[in-house]
């Protein structure tokens, strides 16, 4: 009998397609975001999203399900609230004050708030003169976008408080996926975002019929499409693809992906929303995605090794 043959080798034009349509996917869900909230109140948006992605990616995952345990099972669903639940609900109600362009970029905070919280949540992960550079950046990017707002507090409340959203969501990101690194190493990646997806769609959904009970709710083309476009190119798509990619990509192009992926979304909001480009969006643009480079791009022994999705959420 002959022994079997060699697996073929993935061509390099997949591999090129593949992360291309994950950045420019991911890059493209701030401004459809944008777009769908003029017709849908934020947590019921956000609620629908999560619940149509689960669902689809349910089959995936069904063949998986015995591999963990109860108790695992419930501590997804948990992490689920503090990765998708809560970082999406404040990023879709801040959104609607902000333009795309900036949401996208106080969110790319996230490798620096990564950094931080793996200080905190893993004790060998100590604080370089990097990453203090990586998080002093970051802060200089955000006073900068938003010194506009700090100027003007009682006239541009809502701007100001969608940005402190947004830059918290990013907090509440990556502390979650520094405890998903730690604790949820074992359990399939198709079936951690399913379960995520579809726990955390609860309590957005619940929320939603509590607070958004008189929200203007408006089925339009645009609206059905944002939710499509979001639950099932943005999560169920690129998830896939990312996890087929990560065993075939290093990690600083892992990284780079977080950055071209936040230029997608201020190309986007510029040039299709028409959002204004200012010298604030320019100047702390360029610090904020300086800091996310310092954080995606640090040696692997001071980083470690859960920046491998180092992009979040989306």
């Amino acid at each position: 009998m002959s022994p079997p043959s060699a697996p073929r080798p993935v061509r390099a034009w997949k591999i090129a397609l593949a992360y291309c349509i994950c950045f420019l996917t991911w890059g493209s869900t701030w401004a459809v975001a944008k777009v769908g909230l003029e017709d849908l109140p934020p947590l019921r948006f956000v609620g629908i999203r999560m619940l149509v992605a689960g669902m689809v990616l349910l089959p995936f995952a069904r063949s998986r399900g015995g591999e963990v345990g109860s108790q695992t099972l419930w501590h997804i669903v948990g992490l689920g609230c503090l990765q998708i639940a809560l970082p999406f609900a404040m990023m879709f109600v801040g959104q609607q004050w902000i333009p795309s362009s900036w949401s996208a970029l106080l969110f790319s905070t996230f490798p620096v708030w990564l950094l931080l919280a793996g200080r905190v949540l893993l004790p060998d992960q100590l604080l370089t003169p990097r990453k203090l550079l990586a998080a002093s950046l970051g802060l200089a990017g955000v006073v900068a976008l938003q010194h506009t707002q700090l100027d003007a507090l009682e006239v541009a409340g809502p701007s100001l408080l969608g940005g402190l959203l947004i830059l918290v969501s990013a907090g509440f990101a990556a502390v979650a996926n520094v405890l998903i690194k730690r604790h949820m190493g074992h359990v399939p990646p198709h079936l951690l975002v399913c379960v995520q997806t579809l726990s955390s769609s609860v309590p957005l959904l619940a929320l939603s019929f509590l607070f958004e009970a008189d929200a203007t709710v408006r089925w339009t083309p645009r609206a059905l499409f944002a939710i499509a476009w979001l639950s099932l190119g943005a999560t169920v798509v690129t998830y896939m693809l990312l996890y087929w990619l990560l065993p075939r990509i290093s990690l600083p192009a892992v990284g780079a992906m977080a950055l071209l992926d936040t230029l997608v979304a201020v190309v986007l909001g510029v040039g299709v929303l028409r959002e204004p480009l200012t010298v604030s969006l320019l100047v702390g643009g360029t610090l904020i995605l300086s800091a996310a480079a310092l954080a995606n791009f640090a040696p692997p022994e001071a980083q470690g090794e859960y920046t491998a999705n180092a992009d979040g959420p989306r």
